[in-house]
């Protein structure tokens, strides 16, 4: 079998030398350390306010809910995964952002088009050192021909792109092209031509920093490895090199890279899901410790990290004006008003079009959602194209097929109002917040509190107990007493405690007033 490996490997990287080839890498911009794992009870056993909980990984790799570091096999298995070739161009670009506009799409309005086209170079400027310097928007009526565009604009794009010598690279911005039209555009217009599915996968590659995160966007590649794989299999069997078998295994060298393909497919699911079980582990003990958990969702850069870091006040937190610098699911620690300790899980943003693939690849990592008490869902009021966003986000959670009492109770939270002259909400069934000032941040948490104690069916109740008596030993056991405070001149005190429903019946029947 070692043997097999040693022979398939060069032919795979001949193979996809003459695709993606090594002549397509981008530097990553370097990413600010983030703070390490962060024990989330205090010594008094409660979560402490402000605290960072890593999901369960360190920077210096995956640590076992016991404290124990991986198998060693199987670290060094998942960082064989996770070798990958490189995507894009080695240098910075100058691109030229072309935006396909489908006539006779149903509801298609001129501003959409602006917004797409804006968002399309924003994924650009995401990249470190690439920059627009030219965008297009030409009409078409065949978007899934090989040319993309009818006879009479692609001879005029042809002349413009190969006209102007600023252009080093073309942006497609269609979700993904076949390996034809890729090959057709490149040598009709002798630059490099990337969809938004490379675009995408590239930034998402620079900011994904845990193994998770990297070995969901190396299971996202397979399929574009595969396609490069077909195209360049299909030109070496015109030039008469494609059917050669190796070793005499009876498998020609493509069969053979298909196979390798497929086996590393069957391994990085092995290892997500070994990943998976783990968050599992972690998400029952957050059970245990009975953390109301939040889950903040939002189209990308809408300013998810922004707000959990005014809620919390953790410092450690680095936000980021720029597309998908969140990919890696992390818990923060925060305090509501009554002193209940919850935990905000900051998750990956959302995007209209994003690829089938990567929405597949990190289903995972939107299952905290799932299991979510209160999902809080933040929008970026200053956005020209604020609707749309919600209705790609609202799209994304409907097929995450959440319990319907978790998608109806979904607090709607409008950030940035503090740059919409004039803004007024539209209702009291939305927040209006600033997360950059701090404006409207009481009136979250205060809605927030009665959202997670109706999600968990709790209740925030002051008694007048007997200090020492049973009572109030009773309720240390089975509820969070959060305040203690003793009358003058008796042996009496006012106790609140955060306790469910169940608990305080159980609690009435045993010592009846």
């Amino acid at each position: 079998m070692a043997a097999t490996r040693a022979a398939v490997r060069p032919a795979l990287r001949l193979l996809l030398s003459r695709g993606l080839a090594p002549r397509y890498a981008t530097p990553c911009p370097p990413q600010p350390a983030r703070a390490g794992s962060v024990d989330i009870r205090s010594p008094c056993g409660r979560i402490r306010s402000g605290s960072h909980v890593r999901s369960w990984e360190s920077r210096a790799g995956v640590v076992r809910e016991d404290g124990e570091e991986p198998e060693e096999e199987e670290e060094e298995e998942e960082e064989e995964l996770l070798s990958r070739e490189p995507l894009l161009p080695a240098a910075a670009q100058r691109v030229c952002v072309l935006h396909p506009d489908v006539r006779g799409r149903a509801g298609r309005k001129a501003h959409d088009t602006e917004c797409q086209v804006a968002e399309a170079a924003a994924l650009v400027r995401a990249l470190h050192g690439w920059s627009v310097v030219r965008t297009l928007v030409v009409p078409t009526g065949v978007p899934d021909s090989k040319f993309v565009f009818g006879k009479g604009n692609f001879q005029e794009l042809t002349e413009k792109i190969k006209g102007s010598v600023d252009i080093t690279c073309v942006f497609l911005n269609v979700e993904k092209m076949t390996a034809l039209t890729k090959k057709t555009l490149q040598t009709a217009w002798g630059v490099h031509v990337l969809d938004r599915f490379t675009i995408v996968l590239h930034i998402f590659r620079c900011n994904a920093r845990t193994r998770e995160a990297r070995l969901q966007l190396a299971l996202a590649e397979i399929p574009l490895l595969r396609s490069t794989l077909s195209s360049c299999s299909a030109r070496l069997d015109k030039q008469g090199r494609g059917s050669r078998y190796i070793m005499g295994s009876g498998e020609s060298s493509t069969e053979l890279c298909q196979r390798t393909l497929k086996e590393k497919e069957a391994k990085i699911r092995r290892a997500l899901e070994r990943l998976r079980d783990k968050r599992s582990v972690l998400r029952k003990q957050r059970l245990r410790r009975e953390f109301p958990i939040v889950s903040v969702i939002g189209y990308t850069n809408c300013g998810k990290t922004t707000l959990i870091k005014a809620l919390t006040g953790e410092a450690t937190m680095q936000p980021c004006d720029q597309l998908f610098t969140t990919l890696d699911v992390t818990a923060h620690a925060g305090l509501l008003p009554s002193c209940m300790p919850i935990l905000y899980m900051d998750t990956i943003g959302f995007l209209s079009q994003l690829p089938h693939s990567l929405i597949q690849s990190f289903s995972t990592t939107l299952e905290d959602v799932v299991h979510s008490d209160v999902i809080l869902h933040v929008r970026d009021m200053s956005h020209p194209n604020t609707e749309q966003q919600k209705a790609s986000v609202l799209s994304t959670l409907r097929g995450l097929q959440l319990r319907p009492a978790l998608f109806n109770s979904m607090l709607e939270v409008h950030n940035k109002v503090d740059l919409v002259p004039g803004y007024r909400p539209p209702g009291h069934h939305v927040l209006a917040v600033s997360a950059l000032l701090g404006h409207g941040l009481d009136k979250l948490k205060a809605t927030l509190e009665e959202s997670v104690l109706q999600a968990t069916d709790r209740r925030v109740l002051t008694l007048c107990l007997r200090l020492g008596g049973p009572q109030l030993c009773w309720l240390y056991k089975e509820a969070k007493v959060q305040q203690v405070q003793e009358l003058p001149k008796t042996d009496m005190a006012h106790v609140t405690v955060i306790i469910s429903q169940a608990t305080y019946g159980r609690f009435r029947k045993l010592f009846p007033e």
